[in-house]
């Protein structure tokens, strides 16, 4: 099976956007807008507090009945410090895959549904099909709020969205939610020939971090579980840590950014609960016992929800009869789906590529889940929004 050269032309100029997070996607976006005016479709921006990034929204067919949305983030990781064999802003073609930033993770996804809008335009369509991108995804699920919040706020109410995350193609119909937080740590700092006499931020840090690591110990061997995700219980993970100034000085400040990954039916606010009241009633007050002015504060930085659609959801019955499958699953990692399914929209996640490609240099995704993802959305489109 091949992709299409629409397609694969496609993913190669949006590949070719620098859109990694820290940057604008307006560049991209107007291409976008532009190509979609040419085939006389409308977009709207919903742009972030700066209008230096934006979400794009469109509607193919009519607008005035409940319709289907596909989904994707325009937003890109970082290539800091990989070493790439290939030009990450160039799609590369070798060994039927394309290389380059965002093949996987998720252009290929949005440049077959691109590629795909004469095709969908030309359809008879009895209900719409709307072009959900956004900005920020990486960074928090950031940007999909604001278009989401939109379209409540318009009454705009679809009866399904596909998001086009990696997946190999496989329905998926429940992820993970997050939670993550920065711990910020307060010593008190003095010569380390007198250490006993300061509060050393960097060790009441790791304290905090050994017990976040025992909560997760303990929740992978009491649960609770479910054995259809490949982590199947929650997790716990502390992944940046900075403190201290030198050797010789007892070190006043030290943070570190944690992160609960959760089932979606497991809350993880008793954790996060468990973790400060330890913090609270045993730390604090050591280092109280050394001198007032220190302490532990904490500071929310992103979360999700997961995602929990049911099998027998229309949605879920409805991509499985699109990518042929027989069966759904459920991935660790996050996406907008959980944002899309807690406004009531219902919501699977299904696209092209292996998550085990994605944020790694020489991203890749195949050529053939390209053909497959175009199959994909014309079942889709043709079952879901064309007069039969």
């Amino acid at each position: 099976m091949s992709a299409s050269f629409d397609s694969i032309g496609m993913l190669t100029r949006l590949v070719g956007f620098d859109t990694t997070s820290r940057n604008s996607n307006l560049d991209l976006m107007e291409f976008v807008r532009d190509y979609l005016a040419g085939y006389g479709i409308a977009s709207e921006y919903v742009y972030d507090a700066e209008r230096r990034k934006a979400n794009l929204f469109a509607t193919i067919g009519p607008a005035d009945r409940p319709g289907l949305v596909l989904s994707g983030h325009t937003d890109v990781v970082p290539i800091d410090g990989q070493d790439w064999t290939t030009d990450p802003f160039a799609v590369t073609p070798r060994d039927g895959k394309l290389f380059g930033r965002g093949t996987c993770d998720m252009k290929g996804f949005v440049a077959v549904v691109l590629a795909m809008v004469p095709e969908i335009k030309a359809m008879p369509l009895a209900a719409p099909v709307h072009l959900a991108f956004s900005y920020d995804e990486e960074v928090g699920c950031i940007g999909v709020r604001r278009l989401i919040a939109t379209l409540q706020d318009r009454g705009i109410r679809p009866f399904a969205c596909i998001v086009g995350e990696p997946t190999e193609m496989k329905v998926i119909r429940a992820h993970k939610g997050k939670i993550s937080l920065r711990a910020r740590v307060r010593g008190f700092e003095c010569h380390s020939s007198l250490a006993p006499r300061g509060v050393n931020a960097v060790e009441y840090a790791a304290k905090l971090i050994v017990r976040l690591n025992a909560i997760g110990a303990r929740i992978a061997q009491e649960g609770p579980f479910d054995r259809e995700f490949d982590v199947p219980y929650t997790t716990a993970h502390a992944g940046v840590i900075a403190g201290g100034t030198a050797l010789n000085i007892v070190p006043r400040d030290c943070w570190f950014d944690f992160e609960f990954r959760h089932l979606p039916n497991h809350d993880p606010q008793p954790l996060l609960a468990e973790l400060q009241r330890y913090a609270e009633t045993e730390l604090v007050p050591q280092m109280h016992a050394v001198h007032a002015d220190t302490g532990i504060t904490w500071q929310d930085l992103s979360s999700f929800p997961g995602l929990a659609t049911d099998d027998a959801a229309s949605v879920v019955t409805l991509a499985k009869a699109a990518s042929g499958a027989n069966s759904t699953g459920k991935v660790a990692f996050g996406t907008e789906a959980g944002l899309f399914s807690a406004a009531g929209i219902p919501t699977i996640v299904c696209g092209p590529g292996n998550i085990d490609q994605a944020h790694k240099p020489d991203e890749f995704v195949a050529i053939d889940q390209i053909a497959q993802c175009e199959r994909f959305v014309r079942r889709l489109v043709e079952s879901a929004c064309v007069r039969g």
